[in-house]
């Protein structure tokens, strides 16, 4: 299990071992030790592994070196996490990562995701969603966010199931909203408005007042830009479908993660 110490890799370690599954839980920081970098790490961390969960390192590639070791030290079944919409978006990083791992000589599974709902409340949207405007200019493209639980009992089903080898599943929410629709469900269980909108000036003024990097911010405009001109997103049924139960909806993910403080001031 990489980055099990992660937004799904928790959900996910969580659930197997629920379950009664033996997990290896491996991160920088977690049970056992895995760093992308440190190869001298990586044999540990696929001991006794014959199924592996995966995803690309924070803006850094999937090493093909570390897949092809898994394979060498036994794992028969990878299990990557990637996005919907990398084409579009133009994220090599994920197609690398899916061309590598589909070429392993492992079977494979890969599970596009969409949107997180998480994103508003554990990641990046949330400290403009505090202060109570969210800059992003992606117009009213809609996407049907999903939530991070929903992705792990996805992918425990997966890892412990039959019939997902060379299957790539799109997993989302059960509705597609524009983010103009989220932030105002985000607001409303907040209990405060929270603005949305933007141009790319705006984002660049927003994400520079956060400390983070123009060249990262330009990246994700330009990712924006390819979101708005591919349009709309539809829901899928993946979720219903491998794991036997309706994906949570945006209102009841907003709603339980303002009951948990998630946007307090």
């Amino acid at each position: 299990m990489l980055g099990a110490t992660g937004t799904t890799g928790r959900r996910l370690t969580g659930r197997l071992r629920s379950a009664g599954a033996t997990v290896r839980a491996a991160s920088r920081h977690g049970d056992v030790r895995f760093d992308w970098s440190d190869p001298g790490t990586w044999d540990s961390a696929l001991s006794g592994a014959v199924r592996l969960y995966l995803m690309a390192p924070h803006e850094l590639p999937v090493d093909p070196r570390f897949v092809e070791r898994a394979v060498t030290r036994g794992v028969r079944h990878i299990v990557l996490l990637s996005s919907r919409g990398i084409e579009v978006m133009g994220d090599e990083r994920l197609m690398s990562a899916e061309r590598t791992v589909r070429g392993s000589g492992a079977d494979w599974t890969i599970l596009r995701a969409d949107w997180f709902d998480q994103n508003f409340d554990e990641g990046f949207f949330q400290p403009a969603v505090v202060a109570g405007a969210l800059a992003v200019p992606l117009g009213d493209a809609r996407q049907a966010f999903v939530d991070a639980d929903d992705i792990a009992a996805v992918a425990a089903a997966v890892l412990t199931g039959d019939g997902h080898a060379g299957h790539s599943y799109e997993v989302t929410g059960p509705d597609a909203l524009s983010f103009a629709e989220a932030v105002r469900i985000v607001g409303e269980a907040a209990g405060r408005p929270v603005r949305f909108g933007g141009t790319d000036g705006d984002y660049l003024a927003q994400q520079a007042a956060l400390g983070l990097p123009e060249e990262q911010t330009r990246q994700e405009i330009a990712a924006f830009t390819a979101l708005r001109e591919q349009g709309d997103q539809s829901a899928t049924d993946t979720v219903r479908r491998i794991t036997g139960h309706p994906p949570k909806s945006f209102h009841t993910y907003a709603t339980e993660a303002a009951a948990r403080g998630a946007w307090k001031e």
